[in-house]
């Protein structure tokens, strides 16, 4: 070897060496952000890498459990709050937070775009709507056919004696889904009605199970003709194509919103508007519409399969605020009443 090549090889080794010691430090000084979540899992690879893509600066560190544990953590953390930002929790957990006074307002950039009745009230809102999810039946047609089901149309379709044994509905106090079909029978029809038609549905539950989704797939696989779930997942379920069709019951529907906040505990308090804001911009809301009908971004919303077009107008009226006051109270009485037929933890 030359001279001259040694001589032109060094100075090109060292700038290879910068650059990768640039590369490592830019990587190193990347800021975590702890982000407590119950979004569904198929959703959470493609916000991350998004939102990441965006701000290379910032690393989402999620922690996920179903909505009622979220809830049932971060109230326990009261004391000492470890998450920065909550993304994709039920908005009637976000105001039980906000009332706790856990949770720091914020108006994010482009939020005048959004749907307003969609998120927090105030000005500025201490959480701000993704999207809607509401309350539907996956009913397996194959597993009802053999069994001699009708295909339910209403609510109280599910307390007549022939689907005895037959359903399965998410436990309310580890679900949000769980959680707002109690709500919404409870705000239906009063709330001594309200318990007389879940006293009648709990003589036909086979399980309470800790998950929005999982009643869906059981339907899905056969191993229960019927389960009460949600559009995300019912979708999900006939597009994997399942033997399964969605019902929307007639009395309306149970909902409520996937949301984000920041934790007025937080460190990071630059890097967590910064997420606040790039989950109300038009770009999140259309990663969202991949899988929700409702979303906060108006006109962004596409038309999914089995959903009906008139799905927005069966949304019961719906007190958030009331569903978190009364959320601990609600769950101490349907805990009394049916925990007997809950699923092994």
């Amino acid at each position: 070897m030359d001279n001259e090549t040694t001589t032109r090889r060094i100075p090109m080794a060292l700038c290879a060496a910068a650059l990768g010691l640039a590369a490592g430090m830019a990587h190193a000084q990347r800021t975590p952000l702890l982000v407590y979540t119950a979004l569904e899992t198929d959703s959470m690879k493609a916000y991350k890498t998004a939102f990441e893509k965006a701000n290379p600066d910032i690393e989402i560190k999620w922690v996920r459990d179903s909505t009622g544990i979220i809830t049932a953590k971060l109230m326990a953390e009261k004391a000492n709050p470890q998450a920065d930002v909550v993304a994709g929790v039920a908005a009637s957990s976000l105001a039980l937070l906000d009332q706790e006074g856990m949770l720091q307002p914020y108006q994010p950039k482009g939020f005048e775009a959004l749907t307003r009745t969609y998120s927090d009230s105030k000005n500025p809102p201490a959480w701000v709507g993704m999207d809607v999810w509401a309350a539907a039946i996956c009913f397996n047609t194959v597993e009802a056919k053999k069994r001699g089901l009708p295909k339910p149309e209403t609510w109280k379709d599910l307390a007549k004696p022939i689907y005895k044994g037959a359903i399965v509905m998410p436990h309310p106090a580890s679900s949000g889904t769980g959680f707002l079909d109690v709500s919404a029978w409870l705000q239906m029809w009063g709330e001594q009605d309200g318990w007389k038609y879940m006293d009648a549905l709990h003589e036909n539950i086979a399980q309470y199970q800790h998950s929005g989704s999982k009643p869906c797939k059981a339907a899905g696989t056969g191993e229960f003709p019927i389960g009460i779930s949600f559009e995300f997942r019912a979708y999900q379920v006939v597009k994997s194509g399942a033997p399964v069709e969605l019902v929307f019951p007639k009395e309306g529907l149970g909902w409520d919103i996937e949301a984000t906040a920041i934790m007025k505990t937080t460190k990071k308090p630059e890097q967590a508007k910064r997420l606040a804001d790039w989950f109300a911009s038009k770009e999140a809301n259309q990663i969202t519409s991949n899988w929700w009908a409702v979303v906060a971004y108006p006109g962004v919303a596409q038309k999914l399969k089995g959903i009906p077009d008139n799905y927005e107008q069966l949304l019961v009226k719906n007190d958030l605020n009331w569903a978190a006051k009364n959320r601990e109270r609600i769950l101490a009485e349907w805990g009394k009443r049916y925990e007997g037929k809950s699923e092994a933890k």
